[in-house]
């Protein structure tokens, strides 16, 4: 029996191959628990009694499946799984012996004595679809609306440490800036992450993330000469800006250390600031010459 909950799924005629012989598989009533299935009728029991118990399913073609399941009736089951696929999550109650995940695809071994499953949760009590399986999801990778939503979520420490340095600007250099002038710079920022988006719908998101960063560090770079009242202080601000935007995108890009490479950005920030404000007299901030 191989349970398929979606049967909307299912494409062609698929068969199994059981002593050279090929039998097709056929619609089974719905059991409790276990949702829609297909059958292959190998024999009487009297028949299998003995027999080994090797088959195979030389094609089964299934469209948007987001998880393949085993449930291990045998009193030995042995699952060898291998996959195209680069982004895997293994779940259930029994996890792979051996895995091997590569950008080429994974593969994985199961090995499940009987003594380690309760047959009677997988057959009698419904527990074959959550319980006692084990089973591999296939999630997707990293699309440009996730990419722009994780994006976004940094929003809030791009316009903080870009505020953070106008207010250092203000302090170490007696520069006073307005808060229009941060208003205004707090809107380009904001507006790079839907130009990102809207972009990245079009052209392939690092080539959205180059025109839309890109955008915002020459419209920062022209408005902060001005702001600064120095052509060589908006050109050190938008570099730094340019190596912000890049570390972001070292962020997004990167599935498995971006909350290191966050912590490590936000602990350089900090050390920056205590360095650049250990001398400080904060008691005279704003006093009058």
């Amino acid at each position: 029996m191989l349970t398929v909950f979606d049967m909307r799924g299912l494409q062609g005629h698929p068969k199994v191959i059981w002593r050279k012989t090929p039998i097709d598989f056929r619609l089974a009533e719905a059991e409790d628990g276990l949702g829609r299935a297909l059958e292959a009728e190998l024999g009487s029991a009297q028949e299998l009694m003995g027999s080994g118990g090797a088959f195979e399913i030389p094609s089964l073609k299934l469209l948007g499946t987001q998880e393949f399941s085993v449930a291990p009736v045998a009193e030995d089951t042995q699952v060898h799984l291998s996959s195209n696929w680069a982004s895997p999550s293994f779940g259930g109650r029994f996890l792979p012996e051996t895995r091997t995940i590569t950008a080429k695809g994974f593969e994985a071994r199961w090995q499940v004595p009987g003594l380690a499953r309760d047959l009677d949760a997988i057959l009698e009590h419904g527990e074959g679809r959550n319980g006692e399986v084990f089973s591999v999801s296939f999630l997707e990778p990293v699309n440009i609306y996730l990419q722009a939503e994780r994006a976004t979520k940094y929003g809030f420490l791009f316009v903080g440490l870009v505020f953070a340095a106008f207010f250092f600007f203000e302090v170490l250099k007696r520069l006073p800036i307005h808060p229009m002038q941060y208003l205004l710079v707090g809107l380009s920022l904001a507006l790079f992450f839907l130009l990102l988006l809207s972009l990245s719908e079009h052209v392939p998101f690092v080539w959205a993330y180059v025109a839309a960063s890109g955008s915002s560090v020459l419209l920062l770079g022209f408005y902060l000469a001005g702001v600064l009242r120095s052509w060589a202080r908006s050109l050190g601000f938008s570099g730094a800006m340019a190596i912000l935007y890049g570390v972001l995108y070292g962020l997004l890009a990167s599935e498995d250390n971006a909350l290191l490479m966050g912590s490590a950005l936000l602990f350089a920030v900090l050390a920056g600031v205590m360095a650049a404000t250990r001398r400080l007299d904060w008691y005279g901030v704003g006093r009058a010459e």
